[in-house]
């Protein structure tokens, strides 16, 4: 069953399409990811979903309930960590959890009990009583999806959870979205411009640029696209020893993309790693010398710099570009 259905979902603010007729489903149980630079789409999608912004035109369901008609009901079913924080830094943690559940009407007793579940599952149990203004960026993280979780939400919106945070804080946060997801069977989005974060994390991915999806399936077929594995060799001697490897290569059909450049010799094939031994064998038989074999898998990078044409810091910057001419813009009137 579905917990997540969209249809044709687009949203303009005045002569800007933010979301461009997008269509997807999200299964019940399902860790589904948003990637894309910032400025893609990402969070303007979560917030139609959420509820809080209204489409344009389409129409969306989320735990069953449309969006524009039922949103009282879409907000019972969901949990929001916000990319912006959100957290009281004059309460402890405790109290923060405490204020929010009130506000979900979860009666006293019940709500102690929630509290102390949230708060074991994100390990914050011992940091309970401390001020938030004293948390560290990864434990306000955790606090904030501790808080997401308060009202057993049957489906939860990540809005680039780890952004601003360390390599090991991120890690952590990684770790316990997984089994948020695994023990939990909580349907969760995650937005991320972070390539390995939702290459970990995603079971499917749909990739965004200039609010349209330019690819939707898993990480692996994602890559797949690519055709394949990258084997560089390095060929020893002159560059004429690596040209005549190269098309004596050309006979394999297994080999699906050639590029030489200052005596290396790059290959694009399935199952690299067990085609290394054959191509080493292959290269003494025709008196050719490998003096180094490197193996590279695609990435999400290689995968996103495939369907939009560039990598996604160089889609960042042109954003942040055209921000500050906006800004200048303004300014000038």
């Amino acid at each position: 069953m579905d917990a997540i259905r969209v249809e044709d979902l687009t949203k303009q603010f005045q002569d800007v399409t933010a979301v461009d007729h997008i269509s997807f489903s999200v299964e019940e149980g399902e860790l589904f990811g948003l990637l894309g630079p910032n400025g893609a789409g990402k969070t303007t999608t979560i917030n139609m979903l959420s509820t809080l912004l209204k489409p344009t035109s389409g129409r969306a369901e989320v735990g069953g309930f449309d969006v524009a008609r039922r949103r009282d009901d879409v907000r019972k079913s969901i949990g929001v960590v916000f990319q912006e924080p959100a957290l009281d830094g004059k309460l402890t943690g405790r109290e923060n959890l405490d204020f929010h559940g009130m506000m979900y009407g979860i009666k006293s007793e019940e709500r102690r009990r929630r509290i102390d579940d949230v708060l074991t599952l994100v390990d914050l149990t011992d940091k309970a009583a401390v001020l938030v203004e004293k948390y560290s960026g990864g434990m306000k993280r955790r606090l904030e999806i501790a808080r997401g979780l308060i009202q057993h939400p049957k489906v939860l919106f990540l809005d680039e959870p780890t952004l601003g945070l360390d390599a090991q804080t991120r890690r952590h946060i990684w770790d316990y979205v997984r089994k948020l997801n695994r023990e939990k069977k909580v349907t969760i989005i995650l937005t991320t411009h972070y390539m390995e974060e939702a290459d970990y994390l995603c079971g499917r991915i749909a990739i965004m640029d200039h609010g349209k999806f330019v690819a939707l399936d898993t990480p692996s077929r994602l890559k797949d696209v690519l055709g394949g594995d990258v084997v560089s060799l390095e060929i020893a001697g002159e560059e004429g020893a690596a040209a005549a490897l190269e098309a004596a290569l050309k006979a394999l059909d297994w080999i699906k993309k050639f590029q030489r450049h200052d005596g290396v010799l790059s290959l694009t094939m399935e199952k690299g790693e067990r085609r290394i031994p054959e191509l080493i064998n292959f290269a003494q038989d025709h008196g050719v010398t490998v003096d180094c074999v490197h193996l590279r898998k695609p990435s999400l990078e290689d995968v996103f710099l495939h369907f939009t044409g560039r990598t996604i810091r160089e889609q960042e910057a042109n954003v942040g570009e055209r921000a500050r001419g906006r800004m200048m813009g303004h300014g000038r009137r």
